[in-house]
């Protein structure tokens, strides 16, 4: 009976075994997938960190830097829906590296962008005419100034507009200049603007043409009060001021207001040499770069006006404007009338990278001839005066609308 109980039960009692064998065996299994895991893991992590489960800062050209990189590109090529161009991957590499410093002047500029960039300081480009500004704090690109006669004009741009896309493509988070360069192109051909004005959104199609820019236009107010607005200083500018102040001089000027609302910002070496044509001798401006480098620019004392001046200004008056506000008011060479300025303190540097591309670099702080770095802070005019709430409207601020003229002829007047 014994051996009959042990026969009549074997395969059960095997059945038992071979089911501790396998779970067993499903044990050690799971063990083994899960230490491979994690010696997957661990690897990778050595390999992106630089030490076995510690964090370590990258840093740039480093071995962990480039591992990773390596990686990103293997998942690009395995996973991405669609196709990548190798080209455009390296340009996001390099506008990448720069945008980590997080500075909204520094721009990393590709072949195209450069060509277009240069072509804007030269005098004459493809586009629309029409003057635009970005605020650095909500990003908003705002058309400040159609040109006189501009297709932008004929097409019914307004100052004031926001710029909400090109093309259907919305511009949310980049750059001005990015914007500027899709905006340009061939004479002839059209470009699909989407604006927003006073909460309403509409398109419009604007036709570019060969655009002739006229950076400084002047003239006389009365017999004896000459006006002069400057746009914005390129390589073109002092020679219109120059020509300009002469022509208002022949015409009789004893007094002079300079327009520089609006205006936001250009060329360093322009906006000296056109202080250098006004204020007497002495420091125009001085910077400083990170190591306490500073250098000097100063007017001589070939060239001086002297008659009563006014210069307007506003918020959206930056950099350069601001260099020949600062002046004028630490010269006391002028009474500034409007609103305080934007406050860009910082000087950027182009440099060309040999290969077509370029990069533009802030590399230096300014300070006014009393010392002040205005960055951030403006320059608060000696007489403050808004323009009224409707006075864009059609679009065209006529004198008499324009309150902050009307009052710096006043303050001439008086003086």
């Amino acid at each position: 009976m014994e051996d009959d109980y042990r026969y009549d039960n074997y395969p059960q009692a095997e059945e038992k075994r071979s089911y501790r064998r396998g779970f067993l065996c499903g044990i050690l299994a799971a063990l083994f997938i899960a230490l491979a895991a994690l010696l997957v893991y661990t690897v990778l992590h050595m390999d992106l960190s630089g030490q076995n489960g510690s964090s370590q800062e990258a840093l740039v050209g480093s071995s962990q830097v480039k591992k990773k990189t390596q990686l990103l590109k293997a998942l690009i090529d395995k996973y991405y829906l669609d196709e990548a161009e190798e080209s455009d991957l390296v340009d996001g590499m390099y506008a990448g590296l720069i945008s980590g410093l997080d500075d909204p002047y520094s721009v990393y500029y590709t072949e195209e962008e450069y060509e277009q960039m240069m072509e804007s300081t030269s005098g004459t480009y493809a586009g629309i005419g029409a003057l635009m500004s970005q605020n650095m704090e909500t990003g908003l690109i705002t058309i400040t100034r159609p040109f006189d006669g501009s297709p932008a004009q004929e097409a019914g741009l307004q100052a004031g507009d926001i710029l909400v896309a090109v093309d259907g493509e919305e511009i949310q988070g980049e750059d001005l200049s990015t914007i500027v360069a899709r905006i340009k192109g061939e004479p002839g051909t059209d470009v699909q603007l989407t604006l927003n004005r006073d909460g309403n959104s509409f398109d419009v199609t604007v036709t570019r043409d060969t655009i002739e820019v006229t950076t400084v236009s002047g003239k006389m107010l009365d017999e004896k009060t000459g006006y002069i607005a400057i746009l914005e200083f390129d390589e073109v500018t002092t020679d219109q001021f120059r020509n300009t102040l002469t022509e208002l001089k022949n015409e009789g000027m004893e007094q002079l207001i300079v327009d520089l609302r609006d205006n936001p910002g250009g060329n360093l070496d322009v906006v000296t040499d056109i202080l250098d044509e006004i204020l007497p001798e002495g420091l125009i401006v001085y910077t400083e770069d990170k190591y306490g480098n500073r250098s000097e620019i100063t007017s001589d004392a070939e060239h001086c006006l002297e008659m009563p001046m006014a210069v307007l200004v506003n918020g959206n008056s930056a950099s350069a404007s601001e260099i020949f506000a600062g002046a004028i008011r630490d010269y006391d060479w002028g009474i500034l009338v409007g609103t305080t300025t934007f406050g860009k303190g910082i000087v950027q540097r182009l440099f060309d990278l040999g290969d077509g591309t370029a990069v533009k670099l802030t590399i230096s702080k300014y300070y006014t001839p009393s010392g002040q770095n205005i960055h951030g802070v403006g320059i608060e005019p000696d007489v403050e005066v808004e323009l009224p709430e409707d006075a864009y409207e059609d679009g065209i601020v006529t004198e008499e609308e324009d309150t902050q003229l009307q009052k710096a002829l006043e303050i001439l007047e008086e003086n």
